[in-house]
């Protein structure tokens, strides 16, 4: 076994981590051996997904919080510090989207996408950053997507929210090195989940993404298990600031 993706006992905090991607990871952390802690922002759906992992013998803590606050996620890392004493991997994942076309976005749309997926994936990352910096070791994992790179016409505050995503993990890749922080992204192309599997399915979507996928299939959750657990593990340490781009070839283009 290759031991250095192993991570036994390590804690890892996983946001938006009961559906979908999320969960998936949650799965993957757990199986290489990190005790989990489950986040999103309804308990009921966080505690059922623990509950899922410790039947499966995996450590795991289940925690709501609102992650567009920032007083909740300094609430959700004292909370954790405190039930486990430190925090090795964090991956920061909650995120929406809106789609539209641009001119009839609304104010509170754009802010109700920019709110979670930047502002609150970088306070987060901030808080924990903190913990970090005091253990003087820590692995980020920030969620992006291929609109990270690419375009949509149809999803803009979402395209910005993710190309931002990638310019603050270098730059919280540069300002924590020294502290043996990792920052990464993942940033996936299109992953069918329970949640989009109908509207992703439909003969004219799928056909459009299949056309520009050049691997020619939509992605699995577990296409992105493994890119989390690399990236949460010692297989990782020398790498810092990067993207993985889990798409199919879709940005290849």
């Amino acid at each position: 076994m290759l031991t250095e993706f192993l991570l036994k006992d390590k804690i890892a905090v996983v946001t938006g981590a009961t559906k979908g991607i999320g969960r998936g990871m949650a799965q993957g952390l757990a199986g290489a051996g990190a005790n989990i802690v489950i986040v999103s922002r309804n308990q009921h759906e966080c505690d059922a997904v623990a509950s899922e992992l410790q039947d499966q013998g995996a450590v795991s803590f289940a925690y709501a919080a609102d992650l567009r606050d920032l007083a909740s996620i300094k609430e959700l890392v004292g909370a954790v510090v405190n039930h486990f004493g430190r925090i090795d991997i964090l991956v920061n994942n909650a995120g929406v989207a809106v789609t539209k076309a641009p001119e009839a976005m609304t104010e509170e749309e754009w802010n109700f996408v920019i709110d979670l997926n930047l502002k609150g994936a970088f306070f987060t990352a901030q808080q924990v950053g903190l913990q970090m910096i005091k253990q003087q070791y820590g692995k980020i994992i920030n969620i992006g997507s291929i609109f990270g790179f690419v375009g949509d016409g149809n999803i803009v505050s979402y395209c910005v929210s993710k190309g931002g995503i990638i310019q603050m993990t270098k730059s919280l890749a540069l300002a924590w090195a020294r502290h043996n922080i990792n920052v990464n992204v993942i940033a996936p192309g299109y992953i069918e989940t329970e949640l989009n599997k109908e509207t992703i399915n439909a003969e004219k979507v799928f056909t459009h993404l299949i056309r520009n996928t050049p691997l020619r299939r939509l992605g699995e959750v577990k296409d992105i298990v493994g890119a989390a657990v690399f990236l949460a593990s010692a297989a990782s340490d020398y790498m810092t600031g990067q993207s993985i781009v889990i798409d199919g070839g879709w940005v290849a283009h």
